[in-house]
């Protein structure tokens, strides 16, 4: 029984430890603000957490390194993070950040800030500056699983944020809420899910972000740079009883970028996508406290992107993000079966169903000495994905000829937050996924 305690403990241990050193991934863009109370932890709020950690994955080789957590110190809602890691494969970064300050002059605003310095052996990109007419371009939907660049280089990125809590439905009268918990299970008041109605119900947020992204590809021709600047407003709708781990209700969430050219960016470019997401609550088992069914749909497109033949008959594609932004599938969060970015276009669409079963038996919260992890619940997950992208938003073009994969989950709910493994089955592929909060 030690053992396999042990192995748990290590095994959440890491996704801790990657959520740090990744976090340029995180979803959602805007959140529910809240603090949160375990009755098993009645004293407060705050947390404070050090973890060293170690993981391997191809584009870092073994990887070794130590991040750090604060929760609740300063203001209640407040969270502070940093990292910092290396591999014996030249990988190395630093990562610092801040989620949720609310200045105390406007109490309804929340302040985000987050930067990461890194280098890697082995970036991949599914992408080209042009490509011959009749042929597929690398990153497309038809493009060969093998038609890649992968180099060196950096990837160094700052994100800021700043969102407004309307003062409407649950949040009327405060932008902040404190849940309460027993065993991870909400027993406060449920945020939404019962009316959808923005006016009664559920939690509106502004978002005004800026973020930047630098990534360089050190070939034996030259560095080749890819960089942006964009700007992005956005409207969201949580309407869910318990925003961080949700058992029925809906959420909706849309957003327009926009890269103005600045600096070093090559080109101007502008995406506009949708994003809804609805849980169903099957109650409770023998064997689990919560039974919950989890459906998703994104859909996205570039109204900027231009195509054009140059003087060497090669099609040219110009006003769009890059591969890494925009209409993109595979990675962390969407089409799990396949390698990050793996497809990018002008136009999108997404599908997702979960089946997560959170079981009543939890290994690592009856360890006395690992109470320091405030475990709550293990959660097995079950899911199946399909997705399309296109050059152009059709719709008899995007619900053709799909990707679909698969896989399963187990994620864990530590001191309030969910952390997940994921594995993901394609037919190019098996990947596996370690991060901070469920993809949707």
């Amino acid at each position: 029984m030690k053992s396999r305690q042990f192995y748990f403990m290590a095994l959440f241990l890491t996704i801790a430890g990657i959520f740090l050193a990744t976090a340029v991934f995180a979803r959602p863009r805007t959140s529910v603000k809240n603090t949160t109370i375990r009755e098993e932890n009645p004293k407060g709020s705050k947390n404070a957490l050090v973890l060293p950690y170690a993981f391997s994955t191809e584009s870092m080789g073994f990887t070794m390194g130590v991040g750090g957590l604060l929760k609740g110190y300063g203001q209640e809602q407040l969270l502070l993070g940093a990292t910092a890691f290396g591999s014996f494969d030249d990988a190395v970064g630093v990562f610092l950040g801040m989620w949720d300050y609310s200045p105390s002059w406007a109490q309804r605003f929340f302040l985000g800030a987050q930067g990461m310095a890194g280098h890697y052996p082995n970036q991949r990109a599914y992408a080209a500056p042009f490509y011959k007419p009749g042929t597929d371009r690398p990153g497309s939907n038809d493009s060969d699983k093998d038609d890649y660049d992968e180099e060196s280089g950096y990837d160094n990125w700052t994100d800021f944020k700043l969102e407004y809590v309307l003062p409407l439905g649950s949040a009327r009268k405060d932008g902040l809420f404190h849940y309460k918990l027993k065993g991870g299970m909400l027993q406060s008041t449920p945020v939404g899910g019962k009316v959808w109605n923005p006016v009664k119900s559920g939690v509106t947020n502004l978002l005004l972000r800026q973020f930047n992204r630098y990534r360089s590809f050190e070939t034996d021709e030259g560095d080749i740079d890819a960089t942006t600047h964009p700007v992005e407003f956005a409207i969201s709708y949580n309407n869910t009883d318990f925003p961080p781990n949700p058992s029925y209700g809906s959420s909706q969430y849309l957003g327009v970028t926009h890269d103005f050219g600045w600096f070093e960016s090559p080109d101007s470019w502008t995406f506009v996508e949708f994003e809804a997401s609805k849980y169903f609550s099957l109650g409770e088992s023998n064997w689990a406290k919560q039974r919950v069914i989890a459906l998703n749909f994104w859909t996205g497109d570039t109204p900027s992107w231009e195509e054009n033949t140059n003087a060497d008959g090669n099609i040219e594609v110009s006003h769009r993000p890059p591969f890494y932004e925009g209409a993109t599938l595979g990675g962390f969060y969407r089409m799990r079966g396949y390698p990050i970015d793996r497809f990018n276009d002008r136009s999108v669409i997404y599908t997702a169903a979960e089946y997560r079963y959170t079981l009543k038996w939890n290994p690592i919260g009856g360890i006395s000495w690992l109470r320091f992890l405030q475990s709550d619940w293990l959660q097995l997950v079950g899911f199946v994905e399909g997705g399309r992208i296109a050059n152009e938003y059709s719709l008899s073009e995007l619900f053709s000829d799909w990707k679909v994969d698969g896989g399963f989950g187990l994620r864990a709910m530590f001191a309030g937050a969910v952390v997940r493994l994921d594995v993901g089955f394609s037919d190019e592929t098996t990947s596996v996924w370690a991060m901070f909060g469920h993809p949707f």
